[in-house]
């Protein structure tokens, strides 16, 4: 009988040996997470888009140069971006004030910029970007005008003036409308991006009067 057991525990113990060989060919060639197996495989993740600006930092307050506080033509402040997604052809960026929708319930925050067919090869925006179209082709609109608009929350909370910037792998055919078309140009604009967005980047700023 006891000659039985070992013989049964031997054979058991060749059976998980011939089993781990067979699966150590796969797991040699299983890659770490993150890693690139050799002769081919998924590599490292791709970076992501950043976005900064050298007016403030991200999360802080916006100087009162790019706000209401200094009048209707307040310039737009200088934004840059780098880790740009292979494959972009424009960007489109976003500025717009959440608190409106979380205080009052309406359906669409305050769209303060919004300017799309930004070139792919962009870098950035400078400070005081034109208004209307652009000469590379960027069109833009905000709630009052065909450009940028200045943070104009008044003496209370902060509220929190988000830039979104989104990378694209196509151009948006999507046409220049005016202020007063400004919600369903935002409309358009999302809609055209749908199934088309590379990477993303999001700036905060605060303000108050």
């Amino acid at each position: 009988m006891r000659r039985h057991v070992m013989q049964t525990a031997i054979g058991l113990m060749a059976a998980l040996g011939l089993c781990a060989m067979a699966f150590a060919p796969a797991i040699a060639q299983t890659p770490p997470a993150g890693g690139q197996a050799r002769g081919g495989g998924r590599g490292p993740a791709t970076p992501p888009l950043i976005m900064t600006s050298t007016a403030w930092e991200d999360g802080g307050v916006i100087p009162d140069k790019y706000t209401q506080a200094a009048g209707a033509g307040a310039p737009s402040p200088e934004l840059k971006w780098s880790q740009v997604p292979p494959g972009t052809q424009s960007f489109v960026l976003l500025m717009h004030d959440p608190e409106p929708v979380l205080n009052k319930g309406s359906k669409m925050d305050i769209t303060h910029w919004l300017i799309w067919n930004i070139p792919g090869t962009a870098t950035g925006l400078p400070e005081g970007v034109a208004q209307g179209e652009l000469p590379d082709g960027s069109r833009q609109v905000s709630l009052r005008s065909n450009s940028y608009m200045g943070p104009g929350a008044p003496a209370g909370p902060y509220h929190h003036y988000t830039f979104e910037l989104y990378a694209l792998d196509t151009r948006l055919d999507v046409a220049q409308q005016t202020a007063q078309q400004a919600a369903e140009t935002r409309t358009a604009v999302i809609n055209a991006m749908d199934g088309h967005v590379l990477g993303k980047a999001v700036l905060v700023a605060r303000f108050h009067r």
